[in-house]
């Protein structure tokens, strides 16, 4: 079997733009992938393209080969968009391998050893900043059966906060934690906001309210840094979203300091990558919560990669408060039932994308969701 083309379609999600791949063989078997990173929609695009010719002709069965292909052989590190790139086309790969041996990914990275996926909703907060609004959101969440919920409540907080604001968000943290009881896991996302003694102090200040974990307190790139939060915060530190190889994810474990990691597919390059960084993090007595704030294929590739995750911890799912016709671009979207996944068993990921449908919804340069703006919880478009 021959890798024959390689074709992008960028579908426009007011969040921000997805970018999906199909990777077609000469034996007619398609593969689809997914490579959204950030608001770089029509760069990763053009990523693709232009990693295209390194692999036509390959066998997609050669993964390894393709990844070297790729990432080594290209001699340039393009970061997040780069490795986004070479995602999309890895994973459509192991979805070609899937469906030729008439098997899920996970049975051919190890088999499933879990029966279902514990998730916990993202996207639900879209009003307004005040621990009222958060306090109701957060009651249709748990009403819908998630027992655990992420959420950003520091504003447009970027290295400091004054008093107010500082009391502001903890109040919001408070008002969720009371929304949903004491038996509901309460995920802080701080988007890498924060110096390191701020992290900390705001750290001491939601302890009371029990969080599981504070996500990527101050920015990934320093590791010693975040090792060193993570030493004095009072609630576990969770991170490695932001992070683009194996290497700097075994800089920030041999720290001993982090015990809950988030590899992202997309940044790490593919399925195959982020597999070898769980069993990093497995050496180091770590669970991984695998990161996933893109699209239903990214869904796909994620609920693959922890159903044969020993050390799978629980996952992060949009799906549920994205625009409704999400849930169209593939014909077997995920679905959670009493707070978990289901785990499929049809062939490679699982799902095919309507490209129909998908170019129903063209690129907007204007997607994406400006974190550091004032009221960008809303999840208004931005013009």
């Amino acid at each position: 079997m021959r890798i024959t083309e390689i074709n992008t379609h960028v579908v426009g999600n007011p969040w921000k733009n997805w970018v999906f791949v199909t990777v077609d063989t000469d034996e007619g078997i398609r593969g689809v992938g997914e490579g959204t990173v950030g608001h770089f929609g029509r760069t990763t695009e053009a990523a693709v393209r232009e990693l295209a010719p390194h692999v036509v002709g390959l066998d997609p069965f050669q993964t390894e080969l393709i990844e070297q292909r790729l990432v080594r052989d290209v001699y340039s590190d393009g970061g997040q968009v780069h490795k986004s790139a070479v995602c999309a086309i890895e994973v459509a790969c192991w979805d070609i391998i899937g469906k030729a041996l008439n098997q899920p990914i996970y049975n051919l990275l190890g088999g499933r050893c879990h029966e279902k996926l514990r998730a916990y909703a993202n996207g639900w907060y879209r009003g307004e900043r005040t621990p009222e609004a958060f306090h109701a959101g957060a009651k249709e969440v748990v009403a819908r059966g998630y027992t655990a919920l992420k959420f950003d409540p520091f504003g447009a907080a970027w290295r400091v906060m004054d008093p107010n604001e500082e009391a502001l968000s903890t109040d919001i943290i408070a008002a969720v934690r009371d929304a949903v009881g004491p038996q509901v896991d309460v995920l802080v996302e701080g988007h890498s906001r924060f110096s390191a003694s701020i992290a900390i102090k705001l750290a001491e200040r939601m302890a009371p309210y029990r969080p599981t974990w504070f996500e990527e307190p101050i920015h990934h790139q320093n590791a010693s840094m975040m090792a060193e939060v993570a030493r004095h915060s009072p609630v576990p530190i969770a991170t490695g979203e932001s992070l683009t190889s194996q290497y700097q994810f075994a800089e920030l474990l041999a720290t001993n300091t982090v015990s809950i990691l988030q590899p992202e597919i997309h940044h790490l390059g593919g399925m195959l990558p982020a597999k070898k960084v769980c069993g990093m993090v497995d050496a180091f007595y770590g669970v991984v919560a695998p990161h996933n704030a893109q699209g239903p294929v990214s869904t796909a590739m994620c609920l693959q990669l922890a159903a044969c995750t020993p050390n799978f911890f629980i996952q992060e799912i949009f799906d549920e408060f994205n625009v409704p016709w999400s849930r169209d671009l593939v014909d077997h979207p995920a679905q959670v039932v009493d707070g978990y996944l289901e785990i499929p068993n049809r062939p490679g990921l699982g799902i095919e994308l309507d490209l129909k449908e998908a170019a129903r919804h063209p690129y907007e340069p204007t997607y994406f969701l400006p974190l550091f703006k004032p009221g960008w919880e809303k999840r208004e478009e931005q013009g």
